[in-house]
């Protein structure tokens, strides 16, 4: 494990990951926390997997699985992406599985990742956008510190309404 907490612990995606991310990025119950309105192919979620490998700093990117101490089981996966090694800044996101939810595991993830982007990486801010009608994430990320510090009207339609995005912010102080 990279990074190995209490309960969880964060990895780099391996191969065998390929076929548990189809199916959390094809799930449209997932893609209202976000912008994504298509699915993935296989070969696409392949081709992420086969270079999810490469150094952040190339890639802009880096998703980690998150697991479960002493199991192999994984409950989610948490990113950074639109990395800026320039302005030190990364955006953040976080799946946990349905089954896992609840449980402490995304709050444990989170506070590694956060301990990794600022120790490790050096960056000076994170920061998400989340959905306003998701309070589970705002408080997630509010517990953390996180700052709302803008918001994005009318940004995305649901089917039956507009909804707003709330800009969130971390910024290290040290």
């Amino acid at each position: 494990m990279f990074i190995k907490g209490n309960n969880v612990g964060l990895r780099a995606v391996e191969p065998k990951d390929s076929e548990l991310i189809y199916q959390w990025e094809n799930d449209m119950a997932l893609w209202k926390s976000g912008e994504t309105l298509t699915p993935y192919s296989k070969f696409s979620i392949d081709q992420f997997v086969k270079y999810a490998s490469k150094d952040i700093y190339e890639a802009k990117q880096l998703r980690l699985m998150i697991d479960m101490v002493g199991e192999n089981t994984t409950v989610g996966a948490i990113d950074l992406f639109d990395f800026d090694p320039f302005h030190l800044r990364a955006g953040v996101g976080i799946m946990i599985n349905n089954p896992y939810r609840q449980k402490g595991y995304a709050s444990e993830a989170l506070s590694l990742l956060i301990h990794y982007a600022f120790n490790t990486l050096r960056l000076h801010q994170l920061f998400c956008s989340i959905r306003e009608d998701n309070e589970e994430s705002i408080r997630l990320f509010q517990k953390k510190d996180f700052q709302i510090t803008g918001r994005k009207t009318d940004w995305l339609w649901d089917g039956a309404a507009w909804k707003e995005v709330l800009f969130m912010q971390l910024i290290q102080t040290k």
